[in-house]
């Protein structure tokens, strides 16, 4: 009797160190996932541009969609190796509709969604990183991404932006685009043309999207030493800047006494592509 009493015992007690472990285990998992783990958030990547569109300016010599869809893949291989399912709205040099972009990420519900583009303009001199948003839920991921692209580039940080990009009002999920340089800047163009560096970039973007959740409200102007605690960006608001340029053009306009026709001309032209409240098939 006493020995199958003592058999009942250990027969309980195994069980309950079962139980406790599978617990802990849940728990543990649990954890892994409120901060960041890959196996419960989906990273939908867009490479900019693609196809018939090469982005960028009329006569520059690197085409933009080449950089950004090898920045893409190679972001793509990172967050795959750390446990994220990832979706690419181009794998290859194909031309993607912005409305089509939208709609693959607003086909996850668990997701974000990474744009990814490269600077250009007519000023040669014009350099350096910046990160835009739209949505309040965005500016962490923003903030984050930003800390580590424009910490580890050698390039100027321009700052977080607020902006009305198509691809970045319409997605319903937490949403970033990344300019990762200007191609026009002779500088900056060697180092996105360098596969090291383009990998250095990809590796910074995933860096962001594992530390989104380690933001904090705390203001810094340097990096930290580790990912535990992340600056929330301060940004610049842009979102009417395409209303206030078109206000300071016709009162310049004007003050210049133009004829009537010169006034219409001006007037109507938007000041770019990527703020305007219409797709644009060059956005970025």
């Amino acid at each position: 009797m006493p020995t199958k009493f003592c058999r009942l015992r250990l027969l309980i007690a195994g069980l309950s160190i079962v139980i406790l472990t599978c617990g802990t285990s849940s728990a543990a998992q649990a954890s892994r996932d409120s901060q960041g783990g890959g196996s419960s958030t989906i990273v939908v990547i867009d490479a900019g541009h693609g196809g018939f569109d090469r982005g960028g300016i009329p006569g520059q010599k690197i085409p933009e969609k080449e950089m950004t869809l090898d920045v893409a893949r190679r972001l793509k291989s990172v967050l795959t190796a750390n446990g994220y399912r990832v979706v690419m709205t181009r794998e290859s040099d194909v031309f993607v509709p912005l409305p089509t972009r939208v709609a693959i990420a607003n086909s996850y519900r668990n997701a974000i969604f990474v744009c990814i583009h490269f600077n250009s303009t007519k000023r040669a001199g014009a350099d350096g990183i910046e990160t835009y948003f739209y949505s309040r839920d965005s500016l962490p991921l923003a903030s984050a991404v930003h800390y580590f692209v424009a910490g580890g580039a050698p390039s100027p940080n321009r700052g977080v932006r607020r902006r009305g990009y198509y691809v970045l009002r319409k997605t319903k999920v937490p949403a970033v685009l990344v300019e990762c340089g200007f191609l026009t800047n002779p500088t900056e163009a060697a180092y996105a043309q360098n596969a090291t560096y383009r990998q250095k970039l990809a590796e910074e973007i995933a860096a962001g999207v594992r530390g989104r959740f380690s933001v904090t409200s705390a203001l810094s102007a340097t990096r930290v030493a580790t990912a535990e605690s992340i600056p929330l960006q301060s940004y610049i608001d842009q979102t009417n800047v395409r209303g206030s340029e078109r206000s300071r053009s016709k009162r310049s306009h004007k003050k210049r006494s133009s004829s009537k026709s010169s006034k219409k001309k001006k007037s109507s032209k938007p000041v770019d592509s990527k703020s305007s409240a219409t797709p644009k098939e060059g956005e970025g």
